[in-house]
């Protein structure tokens, strides 16, 4: 008999079922174009979320009454971690304002950024977020327990470092940091230790890095400053070793490539595009060295903002931030987290 409170998604990937476990009571969008999802619920606006290694615990930036108050009069947001079912929330960090968090791969530590050390007297975040000539100065590093206790501070600096990541297999850290006005990749150790800039570009503006599989291959987005104001500025995808060698791009058109994202396959990679003549973000999946012929797949179809893809690490489902939920579609305004079955697609891990 079947539980009213339980929707269970079924996919046929070749000979195998598998099935994702939408949580009681959600609502399964299966809207034409896009395969099952749901909006994870209990939660406010978020965006930017990242699985933890359970494929269940994901941790993100998620709006917060202890947060410092934001430029447009409303309160910030506050690492935080939860289930994909929007249970088991914690609240990382009560203080500041935060940006870009990561789940370290022992599921026990957390990587995220804040300007907690740095908030200035008016109240408000200095800076912003989304705007990288006005970046928040003074966002810093930091890593601790699941719990967001034994807090350690990784960097000590008045730039912008944020964006931030590790490799799979827990040895190294990515991030990006501004120094007067310009942008750049950095590696370190896992620890803090052994800092190394890895892109040395005066024109490109890095970010946005994540390891591959083989935790030695980074990719990221980067414009140039000298297009940005275009409508929509064009952003590039590329992938480089993590020593700074080997620079490849992945993508290959002159618009907006925005927000890549690599599967656990090592052979793919989830991004952002604009739809032509329009203000719709939408998810596209790329092949990882397909060349300037490959076709990318359309994987969201809403006519508002679709962005932030990630996936878990077995590769069956895709966290994503929208407004489809929010009848005015403000851009980036009223963004909730939303999960989708992707399992059909074959991107686990080989």
């Amino acid at each position: 008999m079947r539980n009213r409170y339980l929707v269970v998604v079924t996919l046929l990937t070749g000979c195998a079922t598998a099935t994702v476990t939408a949580p009681p009571g959600a609502a399964v969008s299966t809207r034409e174009g896009e395969l099952p999802s749901w909006q994870i619920p209990n939660l406010g606006e978020a965006a930017e979320a990242y699985y933890g290694p359970d494929s269940t615990h994901l941790i993100a930036q998620v709006q917060d009454s202890h947060a410092m108050m934001g430029a447009h009069g409303k309160p910030g947001f506050l690492t935080t971690t939860f289930t994909d079912a929007g249970t088991d929330i914690v609240l990382v960090n009560d203080k500041g304002y935060d940006a870009c968090s990561y789940f370290f791969p022992d599921g026990k530590h957390l990587l995220w950024t804040s300007v907690k050390d740095h908030m200035g007297t008016s109240g408000k975040l200095e800076g912003n977020w989304s705007d990288w000539r006005n970046y928040p100065q003074g966002a810093e590093l930091y890593i601790s327990d699941r719990k967001g206790g034994h807090v350690k501070r990784l960097t000590n600096n008045n730039y912008y470092e944020a964006e931030v990541t590790i490799s799979p297999d827990g040895k190294w850290i990515v991030f990006g940091r501004q120094i007067k006005g310009n942008m750049d990749l950095w590696v370190m150790n896992s620890d803090g230790t052994g800092e190394k800039q890895i892109t040395f570009t005066e024109d490109w503006q890095e970010g946005a890095p994540y390891f591959l599989p083989d935790s030695n291959t980074i990719m990221f987005r980067a414009w140039k400053a000298s297009e940005y104001g275009q409508r929509p500025t064009p952003m590039t995808i590329f992938t480089v070793k993590r020593d700074g060698s080997d620079l490849k791009e992945q993508t290959h058109t002159h618009d907006m490539n925005w927000a890549p994202y690599p599967t656990p396959d090592g052979k793919h990679f989830l991004y952002v595009r604009i739809e032509p003549n329009s203000n719709n973000w939408e998810v596209y999946l790329g092949e990882i060295d397909g060349g300037p012929n490959a076709k990318p797949r359309r994987i969201t179809f809403d006519d508002g903002f679709d962005g932030f893809p990630s996936i878990s690490p077995d590769g069956r489902k895709m966290v994503w931030t929208s407004n489809r939920s929010d009848a005015s579609k403000k851009f980036m305004q009223n963004l909730r987290l939303h999960v989708m079955d992707v399992s059909s697609l074959g991107l686990g891990p080989k």
